[in-house]
């Protein structure tokens, strides 16, 4: 179904050689050194670099064509610009409102920063997407692709490589560096070949495609912060939104960016019939193009999957789970509980009735499920059936108001509202815990983009705790059809055409506001009670004493859980008040502790260093030459993975937190957040760590200054002291600036 192809390999007219073979056929050594030259996403990369050299191994300095935020993080990002200098949007900078659309959770405070975005929208000449119109990566799509642009976003799945752009994801300070006219900095990425051959069978979607290559390499990291690049006949055979939907998918690799082919039809069709076909051009790797590695999908043999909790990447054909649920549901509940660690208990062997697994709770939503070709393909299975009377629940969320209206004109929500769906506003809710929470130990199938441990907005430390099966829109159709027994779509006789999608954009122009290019710096941004500016954060001082506050020991942790989706997102542009809830579903006792250090922290900056930090240094037999500073840190085997919150890292830093410790950092994205944070990302893949261990770090800012990254630092626990090695991967000059600023707005108002 899926190969995976570790070594070098070359494209050549739609084939795959190794470099012997070309050689063999006389191909000349010159032509192959330089083939790397050949990707797509080589070309588009070196038309956004200014740092006029773009070689394998090199540092690209990026600058984005457009940038896009929602309601969850562009006040951050703005009030940061704003300490730093910002005067107007230097690019199109879009501000959707999807995520906190729901204004019933902290009062007035959702609706306050809706109008805090418009507000800036005006002053500095954004583009402002009013709430329930379009998710934020439907709207990217629709309105500012273009084949070889490149495009930011403050969120994970900012993916548009199916429609020839590059995009990514990051953290806010990322967003903020372009916004004050500065670059994306990366080493030029490995590039990872996705070759798509065959042709998908009915009931088999995009979801389906998707999960089966998450699961093929997520897991040994074959494609970790990697372009992945996809190629082959394969594509052809693929509508355009087929392809958006596997492409926004792939987030969950953990893969830089993306990149398709883009010499056919379907694309240019997209852009054509939105008024954008000067955004057209056809995009194909070079006569020879060097990969990294070859990922081979043969799409013809790709069955219906379904992703158990608590990952994408856990992925079963779905006939298993359907003919041998005993089995598969004992495997899973095992590993989940194991990773809950007593605080919750999921059950999934009590959904089998009779051989059969019955689920609760079905949803299509977001920027992979809800598509236009994914609902209208669910409402045809649905058409004439219904989903019952029982617990079995469907919502349908359409991503756009154009999609929406055109699914209404066709007929397409009748059918799903007869059938007993909800259809519901463009909004991201499902895809983050803050709209269709499950019950209490119900299990939902969703296609939409994670099943995080809480990610749905269950509470597993208040004994809450709901299980998320990833699902494509099909089968979660044909689950409805039966009544919430888990179906295979390819089990069902029913009509796969989808028509050609109408798109009217005339509600964007309604409502819309488009202000790029038109700043009014007398216009004032409109506060509401909640938005609060950053705390002061001080600098690196020459030494440093960490406290570890809590220590995870999972093989993976998720931004999730570092601070937790759902209602907590309405506190987002107030620092202090979201930073209370900073692992409290992993570790509830987290911020009693990274308090608690912090207070000696301010107290030291009194009257010095007392008490067991005293002792500690004592026992540790070190002399601190200079300045020397108290902080809380982090220790995780390996975090980061899913979201590109930054807060995930700034609730840790407003708390009093220096750094993380892991094994490795499970993406870019993250490990950028703690360093514009002024964390240090410390690696150690050699000792154990427990709570409350004191760690003494002496010449850390020297370190930091002089390039030389490897740190001897004493560990200090009940009265002994050990000595052991932190280090961190490379940085760039403007990182360890960052870092020895203490974090990005300290760095920027240095240069004011």
């Amino acid at each position: 179904m899926i190969d995976l192809i570790s070594k070098g390999m070359f494209y050549v007219n739609g084939e795959f050689y190794s470099q012997e073979e070309l050689l063999a056929k006389g191909v000349q050594g010159k032509e192959l050194e330089n083939a790397y030259m050949g990707t797509m996403a080589y070309n588009i990369l070196k038309s956004h670099n200014t740092s006029g050299i773009t070689k394998k191994g090199e540092a690209l300095k990026i600058k984005f064509d457009a940038m896009a935020s929602h309601d969850i993080t562009y006040v951050g990002i703005i009030q940061t610009a704003k300490a730093s200098g910002l005067k107007e949007f230097p690019i199109p900078y879009v501000l959707t409102n999807c995520h906190n659309s729901l204004c019933a959770v902290g009062g007035t405070i959702n609706e306050d920063d809706h109008v805090f975005g418009l507000s800036a929208a005006k002053k500095y000449g954004g583009i402002f997407v009013p709430p329930h119109q379009a998710v934020i990566h439907t709207y990217m799509r629709e309105c500012m692709s273009g084949c070889g642009k490149m495009l930011l976003g403050s969120d994970s799945h900012t993916r548009y490589g199916a429609l020839g752009t590059m995009a990514m994801g990051e953290g806010g300070p990322e967003l903020v560096k372009q916004l004050l006219n500065r670059t994306y900095d990366i080493k030029y990425p490995d590039v990872i070949a996705i070759n798509l051959t065959g042709k998908p069978r009915k009931g088999v979607g995009p979801q389906d495609v998707a999960l089966s290559i998450i699961g093929a390499v997520f897991k040994n990291g074959f494609v970790k912060n990697k372009v992945m690049e996809f190629v082959g006949d394969g594509i052809k055979s693929l509508p355009i939104e087929y392809r958006n939907g596997i492409d926004v998918m792939t987030t969950e690799t953990t893969c830089l960016s993306s990149i398709w082919m883009t010499n056919d039809d379907e694309v240019k069709n997209y852009y054509t019939i939105r008024g954008r076909i000067n955004d057209y051009k056809s995009l194909t790797p070079a006569n020879i193009a060097y990969y990294d590695g070859v990922v081979n999908v043969d799409l013809s043999t790709i069955e219906p999957q379904i992703a158990l909790p608590f990952h994408p990447s856990n992925v079963y054909n779905l006939k298993d789970v359907i003919s041998n649920p005993y089995d598969i549901f004992a495997k899973v509940e095992k590993e989940a509980n194991e990773l809950l660690k007593g605080k919750s208990t999921i059950k999934l062997l009590d959904k089998i009735k009779d051989g059969k697994v019955y689920v609760e709770q079905g949803v299509i939503a977001g920027c992979a499920g809800g598509t236009f070709d994914n609902i209208y393909e669910a409402s045809t299975i649905l058409n004439g059936s219904y989903t019952g009377s029982d617990k079995f629940t469907l919502s349908v969320y359409p991503s756009s108001t154009p999609i929406y209206e055109d699914l209404l004109e066709k007929g397409a929500l009748t059918r799903l509202l007869k059938a007993g769906a909800n259809i519901k506003t463009c909004f991201c809710g499902p895809c983050f815990g803050a709209g269709d929470v499950p019950a209490n130990n119900a299990l939902s199938i969703r296609h939409s983009t994670r099943n995080f441990e809480n990610r749905e907005g269950s509470k597993p430390a208040n004994g809450q705790i709901a299980s998320v099966a990833l699902m494509d829109a099909r089968s979660i159709a044909a689950t409805a059809r039966n009544g919430g027994v888990l179906t295979s779509a390819m089990d069902l006789d029913y009509d796969n055409t989808i028509p050609q999608f109408k798109y009217d954009d005339s509600i964007y122009k309604n409502r819309v506001y488009n202000g790029f290019g038109k700043p009014d710096s007398n216009a004032q941004l409109q506060y509401g009670p909640n938005i609060r500016d950053w705390p002061e954060v001080i600098s690196l001082t020459d030494n440093l004493i960490i406290k570890l506050a809590t220590v995870i020991n999972d093989p993976v942790t998720t931004t999730d859980e570092l601070i937790p989706s759902g209602e907590t997102s309405s506190y987002r542009s107030n620092p202090l008040k979201l930073a209370e809830f900073a692992l409290s579903r992993k570790d509830p006792k987290y911020v009693e502790r990274a308090k608690e250090i912090y207070s000696n922290e301010l107290a030291r900056r009194e009257s010095g260093i007392k008490d067991e930090y005293l002792d500690a240094i004592k026992v540790a037999n070190v002399e601190l030459k200079g300045t020397t500073s108290i902080g809380s840190g982090v220790f995780a085997i390996k975090p980061g993975d899913g979201s590109a919150r930054e807060q995930a890292a700034s609730c840790q830093r407003v708390l009093g937190g220096v750094c993380n410790i892991s094994r490795e950092y499970a993406t870019k994205r993250y490990r950028s957040n703690l360093i514009n944070w002024g964390m240090l990302p410390f690696i150690n893949k050699d000792d154990e760590f427990e709570i409350n261990d004191i760690i003494i770090v002496l010449g850390i800012k020297e370190g930091i200054e002089t390039n030389n990254l490897e740190f001897n630092a004493k560990l200090v626990r009940n009265g002994k002291a050990k000595d052991i090695k932190l280090y961190c991967d490379a940085l760039t000059p403007d990182e360890r600036e960052i870092i020895r600023q203490g974090c990005l707005i300290n760095y920027y108002k240095s240069q004011m």
